[in-house]
């Protein structure tokens, strides 16, 4: 990364001929896969040293004007789609958008929110950032870093700040619509947890019976047999005498 006495940001790029995964040697040497594309550009594939990239990263971000310097030629750009690996976070690969200095572009800027609110501070407020970026119209050379939301203004819950009530520049124009809500105040909730002291009914599972099982019923016209270590059987014994009404048992009859 270079810069002048015009906080100019340049970077040295070099023509790629590698491509998918022959590529991943660059990445080895210490090299960034990229790419430059632009309306009236011919896309072409290009690669930049890492530590270089990242420290004008730092700076640029995704909203100042960077000049490749390739082949001799200088091209204005804007870094877009800087992709990092999931583990790591080493950046692959990034895109360097061209652009046309007399022609405005359209391109996301980042909303910082400063100051405090009494709806938070004082009145315990929850904050919410519903918007982290608006889309705003403007010169390459115009384009602001960030534009700060101020919440001092929001002193109770219930207020927000839309996109409309953010303050006017004659640098750059907010193409997001102004009812969009950037940030707002809530009330805080807690969430009440009620033991349940309803006791559970115990669970009752239905088996059918297993014929030889101890406490299985009997079998119509059957005896429920005794246990196996010589405890008497549930089954009532048959009456030696005789039955409860009275008279004699009838004895069957011979065949």
């Amino acid at each position: 990364m270079k810069k002048n006495s015009a906080e100019k940001l340049t970077l040295d790029v070099k023509t790629r001929e590698l491509t998918g995964k022959k590529a991943n040697k660059l990445r080895k040497e210490g090299l960034v896969l990229a790419n430059i594309y632009g309306p009236e550009f011919k896309s072409q594939s290009v690669s930049v040293d890492l530590k270089t990239f990242t420290k004008t990263y730092r700076t640029a971000r995704e909203t100042a004007v960077v000049y490749l310097n390739l082949n001799k030629d200088e091209i204005p750009v804007l870094i877009k789609n800087v992709q990092k690996h999931p583990v790591s976070d080493m950046i692959l690969h990034v895109d360097f958008r061209n652009i046309d200095l007399k022609k405005k572009i359209e391109t996301a800027v980042p909303v910082k929110v400063i100051g405090a609110s009494e709806a938070v501070t004082q009145k315990s407020g929850v904050l919410l950032v519903q918007t982290d970026t608006v889309l705003v119209e403007a010169f390459p050379q115009d384009i602001p870093s960030q534009i700060e939301v101020d919440i001092s203004v929001i002193k109770d819950i219930g207020q927000e700040i839309k996109v409309g009530d953010m303050k006017k520049s004659d640098k750059y124009e907010i193409k997001t619509p102004p009812e969009k809500v950037l940030v707002s105040v809530v009330e805080h909730k807690e969430e009440s947890v009620t033991p349940d002291t309803t006791a559970a009914a115990p669970e009752v599972i239905t088996e059918a019976p297993v014929e030889g099982e101890e406490g299985t019923e009997a079998k119509a016209g059957e005896t429920a047999p005794a246990d196996t270590k010589g405890k008497p059987s549930e089954a009532k014994p048959e009456s030696k005498g005789k039955p409860a009404s009275g008279k004699p048992e009838t004895p069957p009859q011979q065949k």
